[in-house]
């Protein structure tokens, strides 16, 4: 019985491949790099993906000077370039790392260059039989060698790499603080959300999912200022968004300029509102940890672990929708275009007032009277966070009655897209801000928050509370309404989620 049914199997695996099709559930696995990111050296790896995903399998590797070095192996996800494919072959000319993939088990145990239908094949066997290969690389024509080195000048020169490489030498910059992803395939998958940059994608990277953060080359300032916040000394911290590395892909007109970063799948505090009310617990761990975040950014930290001095940092664009949140709900700032660095005895540069998301900006902001110091700065994020801490509340299922839909703050004042003036109007000259219900403030805990929220967004910038401030506050109104309130175990409490059509478009900055 058994030998008929993997007889069976095999005749169904053999008619699939006569029609060009092959499922791929296991392939080989090799990493060069296994020591620094702490995985197998090589292996087999167990594909795994939706099931109306295709898999595949791949191989990257280097050319040099005839000798190949295998650089990685293992499991592709949908990819059309991979369908049908039962060789894995590269096609591009001279790529700085080859790239192949292919479907079916263990298709990627050789690899193959052909860079064109006219040229002679390349078989790249195991890197284990070095010594063969410099051999047969050796006896190719040497006018061969000398054309793939024009052509692959030409190449990097004329077009974007499908699989692209950090390209440092394009943009000079200070080197990122962690491994660049030069050896890593990286693949996007879909766009999360698109903004006043660009646009930001889930991606693959080796085994992790990462966000890239793709910029028109027209933005390449917001892009420069990001990645440089990014780099500064102490930029790592449990409560900001991590940084992976920066790329400038293709050249002139072509050019792309990408920030990688780690991912969260519950994405921004603004979007996670929208499909979601959020318990006591909830909105205290969300609002304690942010603010724990921001008072990070905002401080001069003299030595950081022999980094040298983290300077005061001001976001200058903080809002829901640049708030990201684990898994756990803990909250990571993210989005610095706009941030400023303030480091001590150094002018921070050209900064200019009126900047930021309009339904955020501080009424300072909004008549264009700025201070142009340092804590004048800090002060302007404490008004956005006064905000964020409304726009928890109103989602919260605490306080004993119904639970509206989610709304920007102002937008009941002024609809979804207000104008300078409608702002200003309402803002600084009425001095309105966002509504409190009667029935948030008959909560203890959720008054006492109110309250919080009421000392951030004070019409006199030097009355605001700082970050640090915030972050004390909401740890001691957990702690005390801890004591009225039972701490509940309950989940989050989902409500119907808006359709793409329905969502909001996503408010830009200016």
């Amino acid at each position: 019985g058994v030998s008929s049914a993997l007889n069976m199997g095999t005749i169904l695996a053999t008619f699939r491949l006569s029609r060009g099709e092959a499922d791929t559930a296991q392939c080989l696995y090799y990493n060069v790099n296994y020591e620094m990111e702490k995985t197998n050296q090589s292996g087999v790896e167990r594909c795994e993906g939706d099931k109306d995903k295709r898999l595949h399998c791949y191989a990257s590797w280097r050319n040099n000077s005839g000798s190949i070095e295998l650089v990685k192996k293992g499991c592709w996800l949908d990819d059309f370039n991979c369908y049908d494919r039962q060789e894995c072959v590269a096609t591009e000319e001279s790529p700085q790392v080859f790239f192949c993939c292919c479907e079916g088990n263990f298709c990627n145990e050789r690899f193959t260059h052909l860079p064109d239908a006219t040229g002679p094949l390349i078989k790249a066997p195991p890197p284990s039989i070095g010594v063969l290969n410099v051999l047969i690389y050796c006896l190719l024509p040497v006018t061969m060698l000398f054309t793939a080195l024009l052509t692959a000048v030409w190449m990097y020169r004329h077009r974007k790499p499908p699989y692209g490489h950090v390209d440092i030498a394009e943009d000079p910059a200070p080197p990122p603080a962690s491994p660049l992803p030069g050896l890593k395939p990286l693949q996007l998958l879909e766009v999360k959300a698109r903004g006043r940059f660009g646009s930001v994608w889930k991606a693959r990277m080796a085994n992790e999912y990462v966000a890239v953060k793709i910029f028109p080359i027209q933005n390449k300032e917001s892009w420069q200022n990001e990645r440089d916040v990014f780099l500064a000394p102490g930029m790592r911290h449990e409560n900001l968004l991590r940084y992976i590395a920066a790329e400038r892909r293709g050249s002139h007109l072509e050019a792309e300029l990408w920030l990688i970063t780690e991912f969260h799948e519950r994405g921004s505090l603004s979007d996670f509102l929208k499909g979601n009310i959020i318990s006591w617990a909830e909105l205290c761990h969300i609002a304690e940890s942010m603010a724990r975040g921001l008072a990070y950014l905002h401080e001069d930290v003299p030595r950081h672990k022999g980094e040298g001095p983290k300077p005061a940092i001001a976001h200058r664009d903080l809002k829901s929708k640049n708030v990201m949140l684990r898994s756990d709900l803990t909250a990571v700032i993210g989005d610095f275009g706009l941030a400023v660095c303030f480091e001590p005895g150094k002018s921070p540069g050209e900064t200019h007032g009126q900047v930021g998301t309009r339904r955020y900006m501080a009424p300072e902001v909004l008549e264009g009277a700025i201070n142009f110091q340092r804590d004048a700065f800090l002060r302007i994020d404490m008004y956005a966070v006064g905000l964020v801490l409304w726009e928890l509340v109103s989602r919260c299922k605490a306080a004993d009655g119904p639970v509206d839909e989610y709304m920007l703050p102002f937008e009941e004042e002024v609809g979804q897209h207000p104008t300078l003036e409608d702002l200003q109007d309402v803002v600084v000259h009425k001095k309105m801000r966002p509504k409190f219900k009667d029935l948030w403030l008959k909560h203890s805990g959720l008054a006492q928050i109110c309250e919080t929220a009421e000392e951030c967004w004070d019409h006199d910038a030097e009355a605001r509370l700082s970050a640090g401030c915030v972050e004390e506050r909401v740890s001691q109104v957990r702690r005390l309404a801890a004591t009225i309130v039972p701490p509940t175990s309950e989940q989050l409490t989902p409500v119907h989620r808006l359709t793409n059509v329905d969502l909001r478009p996503k408010e830009s900055s200016i």
